[in-house]
C-alpha cells in the first residue's frame, strides 16, 4: 500500500515546502522577464513588432502574470519553458550543428518499509515473513537513501544527430535491523546503518532525429551505460564490527556490465500546451565479473507540460515501469542472511505519478524540477517500498 503525502515520511515532509517555493520563484520570473507579449497585428512567423498595440497588450499581460507568446515560428515555440521533457526524464531532444549544452541533474529516492508483493509488511513482520520464505535470518531492510549527482554534456554533431555523456556520483544509505542468526554484540532487533559512495556507471550515446515536423518530432535515442561504477564493497556494520561482508545488490554502484540503453521518444508542441511519451530500456549484456546480470528494465513515460507563461510551465507525467529479476547470482553473497542478497528479489512492477515545474531564467537557463511517487508497486519477494523520488537540473546551451 502507498502512503499518502505527509504520513510521516523523511523525505517528503520537505517536499512541500520546497515545491512552493520553486512555483514563487518562477512566478517572480515570469512577472519580470517575459520573453514577448501578444500582438494581434503579427503573423505567424514574426516577433513583436513593437507597435503601440504591442505595448499595450504587453504591459496588460504583464500586470496579470500572463505573458503569452502567440506569434511564434515553429522553431521559437521549441525554445519555451517547456522544450524539455520532465526532470525524471533525458534523452527527448537533439542540438543543431556546433551547439553544445551542460547540465547538472540531482536525484534522491526514498524508501521506507518493506513490500511482500503489493502488501506493505512492519519491520517485524519483514523478518518473521522472510525467515519463512528463507531470507532475513541474519537482517532485514528498513529504509533506503540515493541521492545521485550527474553532470550531463551534450554536442550537436549534425543538426540531427547529438552526442551526449553523463559521468554519475551516487551515495547509497540503508537502515536495517538485526535477525536471530546475527552474531553482533548488539544482539537481535539492534538497528545499523551502511554506506556507499563514488562514481557510478557512466552513460553515454547519441540522438538521432528520425522526424521533425511543424509541431512535432521523433527522436531515437542509441545509449549505453559503461561498467564504471565498483561492486565490491565490504562493511562491517551488520555485524556489529566483527566480520566484513561484501553490500548486497541494491548497494551497489552500478551493474558491473555494459548495457545497451535504446530508447524512443515522441514531443508535439501545441499553443500552450505540449505532449510527449517515451519508451526507455536498459538491457544488461552478459553477466558481471560477480557472475551476475541485472535484471531487464523498460520504462513507458507518457506526459503533458501547460505553459503558465512563456518562462514557467507546470508538467505531469505517468510512468509504467517493468523490472525482471537479476540472472545468475554473486558467490559472496548469502541469501538466507538478507533479502537484498536474493537475485529472486529483484523484480517487480510499478506505475509512478510526477509533478514537475519548468522554469526560464536570463538568457536560456532552465531550471527543470520534478517530484514523482508510485501509486502501485507489485515486487517480487520481499523489496523496500518506493515512496518518492526528487529530480532537480540546471541547463545551459552554447553556440
Amino acid at each position: 500500500m502507498v502512503r499518502p503525502l505527509g504520513d510521516g515520511l523523511r523525505f517528503d515532509r520537505h517536499l512541500l515546502p520546497l515545491i512552493l517555493f520553486v512555483a514563487a520563484l518562477g512566478f517572480s520570473i515570469a512577472r519580470t522577464t517575459p520573453l514577448r507579449a501578444q500582438c494581434d497585428g503579427c503573423c505567424h512567423q514574426q516577433s513583436a513588432c513593437g507597435c503601440d498595440a504591442c505595448d499595450s497588450v504587453f504591459a496588460e499581460r504583464l500586470d496579470r502574470f500572463f505573458t503569452r507568446s502567440y506569434c511564434l515560428s515553429p522553431a521559437e515555440r521549441r525554445g519555451l519553458a517547456d522544450k524539455h521533457a520532465p526532470a525524471g526524464l533525458m534523452g527527448d531532444h537533439v542540438h543543431h550543428q556546433g551547439e553544445m549544452m551542460f547540465e547538472y541533474r540531482y536525484m534522491n529516492m526514498y524508501m521506507d518499509d518493506n513490500l511482500l508483493g503489493t502488501n506493505t509488511l512492519s519491520d517485524a513482520q519483514a523478518l518473521t515473513v522472510g525467515q519463512a520464505l528463507g531470507t532475513n535470518f541474519a537482517a532485514t531492510p528498513t529504509q533506503m537513501t540515493m541521492e545521485m549527482h550527474m553532470i550531463h554534456a551534450m554536442y550537436g554533431l549534425t543538426d540531427n544527430t547529438t552526442l551526449y555523456v553523463m559521468p554519475m556520483f551516487s551515495s547509497l544509505t540503508m537502515d536495517h535491523i538485526r535477525g536471530p542468526m546475527n552474531p553482533a554484540p548488539q544482539g537481535p532487533g539492534s538497528p545499523f546503518t551502511t554506506h556507499n559512495s563514488g562514481f557510478d556507471d557512466m552513460i553515454l550515446g547519441a540522438l538521432i532525429k528520425l522526424y521533425e515536423g511543424d509541431r512535432d518530432e521523433l527522436v531515437f535515442n542509441l545509449g549505453c551505460s559503461v561498467p564504471t561504477g565498483y561492486l565490491d564493497r565490504v562493511s562491517s556494520a551488520p555485524t556489529g564490527g566483527l566480520v566484513e561482508l561484501e553490500l548486497p545488490y541494491p548497494m551497489r554502484r552500478g551493474s558491473g556490465t555494459f548495457d545497451a540503453r535504446p530508447g524512443l521518444t515522441y514531443k508535439s508542441y501545441f499553443e500552450r500546451i505540449s505532449v510527449g511519451g517515451q519508451f526507455q530500456t536498459d538491457l544488461p549484456i552478459g553477466r558481471n565479473d560477480e557472475g551476475y546480470s541485472v535484471g531487464n528494465e523498460w520504462r513507458l513515460n507518457g506526459w503533458i507540460s501547460w505553459l503558465f507563461t512563456d518562462r514557467l510551465a507546470f508538467s505531469y507525467r505517468t510512468e509504467f515501469l517493468w523490472r525482471e529479476n537479476f540472472d545468475g547470482a554473486d558467490a559472496d553473497l548469502v541469501p538466507a542472511q538478507i533479502s537484498t542478497a536474493r537475485p529472486d528479489f529483484r523484480g517487480g512492477d510499478w506505475i509512478n505519478f510526477g509533478y514537475g515545474v519548468m522554469a526560464l531564467l536570463g538568457e536560456g537557463h532552465l531550471l527543470n524540477f520534478e517530484a514523482v511517487h508510485p501509486v502501485y508497486q507489485n515486487v517480487d519477494g520481499i523489496q523496500l517500498e518506493s515512496d518518492w523520488w526528487f529530480f532537480a537540473s540546471w541547463s545551459k546551451a552554447f553556440d
